[in-house]
């Protein structure tokens, strides 16, 4: 997984406006009634092309840079989640990411603390993210992988595993014969 450096110092006049655009959007959306039509236009203005059909987020949001994340088909975001995302975001078609979670693409430098440090963050087909997760920078979550609730990931979580705890663990593996149609 690849890190990009971002010098926060340096002027960024396309990542300057994407961050006030998201953070317009996200106030609207923040205070817009959901499952009305309204909501779901400022929704597809924030995420652009980039929100599959079916899925839905709800408020409060929290984001950074609408431009980096790519949201699939049949997706849940409930509410509260946090998304720092300079690194990148991707979440797959019929993930679920639960209220509260964290998807955290970027850290400062530890010694030149204007560097962010940004790796994406890759949410696999399937996968469920449990409330008040925190997902860390260069991080995947396999097809159909279990994060349990208030788990840590520091390391990629295999396709079908159900991981928990703070540094998530695998306590088991899902059949993924019962995935199959």
């Amino acid at each position: 997984m690849e890190e990009k450096v971002i010098d926060i110092r340096i002027p960024d006049k396309e990542r300057d406006d994407d961050g006030q655009r998201t953070a317009r959007l996200v106030f609207k959306l923040n205070h817009t009634m959901p499952g009305t039509d309204e909501y779901n236009a400022v929704l597809h203005e924030l995420f652009q092309d980039n929100i599959g059909e079916g899925s839905m987020v709800t408020a409060p949001l929290t984001l950074v840079l609408a431009r980096p994340v790519k949201i699939g088909k049949g997706v849940m975001v409930m509410s509260n989640c946090l998304m720092m995302s300079a690194g990148g975001i991707t979440i797959d078609d019929d993930a679920m990411i639960a209220a509260n979670a964290q998807l955290i693409t970027n850290n400062h430098d530890p010694y030149d603390r204007p560097l962010l440090l940004c790796k994406p963050i890759h949410i696999c087909c399937g996968a469920w993210i449990g409330a008040g997760s925190t997902i860390l920078p260069g991080i995947t979550v396999g097809e159909y992988a279990i994060v349990g609730a208030a788990s840590v990931v520091t390391k990629d979580v295999p396709p079908y595993a159900v991981v928990v705890g703070n540094p998530a663990k695998v306590v088991k593996y899902l059949d993924k014969e019962k995935f199959e149609k």
